[in-house]
């Protein structure tokens, strides 16, 4: 299965609920993001915010209609275990991922890509930024900034049609968006360097999430000074 068909295929289902990972500035950190639970079968809820079984720990800065469901390619894991060498090899799930997914890169996936997923319709609304969470659940210090250099990053997507949604799939792309607004360049938009016309290019394509264009906004900006 491939981009070629429109079929986004599931390797796995992840969900979890908040747990202390870790210490940060002496305080215990609570986060999601190790989804130790596959599920293997039958049906799951999907609301405007959550899939059913899984929950954000800190809401300030995840969760909500924007990342209502994070999808991670897994052709990525191959590469972080021969980069990272860790001593359990990363499976799905290790990026805090809801959907691991195959035939789908982040050069093909366009913000405003409508997946079709059981009853529910789902939208790509923007790349994943990696925090210092994701540092202390694989226990990699450099993964986020190599998540950024490498464009390795995921998607979040919005529920535009809550529903009933099948464990094995199949997830349909019904519609795309614009062309040029990949996931991919979303990214590459925020980064040091970028060309003017892509950060104003990306920041004006309607689906994006509002959090994503006001740090290109900001980006843009800082060209200025």
């Amino acid at each position: 299965m491939s981009s070629d068909n429109g079929i986004v295929e599931l390797i796995a289902v992840n969900v979890a609920q908040p747990e202390i990972i870790g210490t940060r500035r002496g305080k215990p950190v609570s986060s999601a993001i190790k989804k130790r639970r596959t599920v293997t079968g039958g049906t799951l809820n999907l609301t405007a915010t959550n899939l059913e079984g899984d929950r954000q720990g800190d809401l300030r800065v995840h969760g909500g209609p924007d990342k209502a469901v994070y999808a991670y390619p897994s052709e990525h894991l191959p590469l972080w275990n021969a980069e990272l060498q860790p001593d359990e090899p990363f499976g799905p799930g290790t990026f805090g991922e809801n959907l691991t997914t195959a035939g789908w890169l982040e050069t093909e996936v366009r913000i405003g890509d409508v997946w079709a997923w059981g009853d529910a319709r789902l939208q790509v609304c923007q790349p994943r930024y990696p925090c210092f969470k994701l540092a202390m659940a694989t226990e990699r210090p450099q993964v986020g900034k190599r998540m950024l250099e490498t464009g390795r990053n995921g998607w979040y997507l919005r529920v535009l049609q809550p529903g009933e949604v099948l464990v094995a799939g199949p997830i349909t792309v019904i519609e795309r968006g614009p062309e040029d607004a990949t996931v991919l360049d979303a990214v590459r938009a925020l980064l040091p360097g970028s060309p003017r016309e892509l950060t104003e290019r990306l920041a004006s394509v309607e689906p994006l999430a509002a959090s994503w264009r006001a740090m290109l906004l900001d980006h843009v900006s800082g060209m200025d000074e």
